[in-house]
């Protein structure tokens, strides 16, 4: 059977591969027979796991939210051939937009949309010239509407969203495919980080990071799972105030365990 290492030769850059969805996406293109480039600001994590996936790894310990960090992961490849990335490193955090810091919102925008626009610069030329490669960019459902007392993160997400599809446009016929992954709730650390009162564990990552694989060279957009989808078509449809307002009133309960007026008053 052809793998995807046998569609794009070369190595496969991971970030945010420390954990969740990263961790899942490093596993299952070893399998295919990806050589790998690990990245995240956990060096222990990524050690362990490029100890126990079975193929020759290179560890790259960066926090890509700092500035020129994206710059030195690209310096440390060096000469090896990056044929596919995927852009995962991200975090949110729920809040009322005006009671949250400054200071994290600037990180969460340096790393959910800085950095995968850099690295997409930096390799994507060299992909183009040798007429292959793959992108995978992890945005969210939350990038399909207004996400109040989420507002950051959720158009951190549209950005992401938009770039990759119009990535997946202006490559197509170039040998490069582009794929944009939108899971909604998966079972990673990503609740906890982001002080949400979770009320499920959401979906097993490994399928969530399988769907995205799948889709290369397929279609610009994954969205993973039947309720999600349905959510995404009716959020492209519907006037965004009535989005923003429901949205609101949903994200309020779910991610805070409190009502939209008692967090606008509070």
């Amino acid at each position: 059977m052809t793998t995807l290492h046998d569609r794009y030769p070369g190595w496969a850059l991971v970030t945010g591969a420390s954990s969740g969805l990263g961790t899942h996406f490093a596993e299952q293109l070893a399998a295919q027979g990806f050589p790998l480039i690990l990245t995240a600001r956990r060096e222990d994590r990524l050690r362990a796991l490029a100890e126990r996936l079975g193929t020759e790894t290179l560890v790259a310990p960066l926090d890509l939210s700092e500035t020129g960090a994206c710059s030195r992961l690209v310096a440390t490849a060096g000469d090896r051939t990056i044929s596919l990335l995927v852009a995962n490193a991200g975090f949110g955090f729920s809040g009322r937009f005006d009671q949250q810091d400054a200071e994290h919102y600037e990180r969460m925008i340096r790393l959910n949309c800085a950095a995968p626009t850099l690295l997409c610069r930096a390799l994507l030329p060299p992909m183009r010239e040798r007429g292959n490669g793959a992108v995978v960019l992890v945005a969210s459902i939350a990038g399909f509407q207004p996400t109040p007392f989420f507002a950051v993160y959720g158009a951190t997400k549209a950005f992401d969203l938009m770039l990759g599809e119009a990535l997946w446009e202006e490559c197509r016929g170039s040998g490069v495919d582009v794929v944009t992954l939108c899971p909604g709730s998966t079972a990673t650390e990503f609740a906890g980080n982001a002080h949400i009162v979770a009320n499920d564990a959401g979906m097993p990552p490994g399928p969530v990071a399988a769907a995205a694989l799948r889709a290369l060279g397929r279609r610009p957009t994954v969205v993973t799972g039947a309720a999600n989808r349905v959510s995404a078509a009716m959020y492209r449809l519907l006037p965004r105030s009535w989005v923003a307002r429901a949205t609101g009133a949903v994200l309020a309960r779910s991610l805070l365990g409190k009502s939209g007026d008692d967090l606008r008053r509070g």
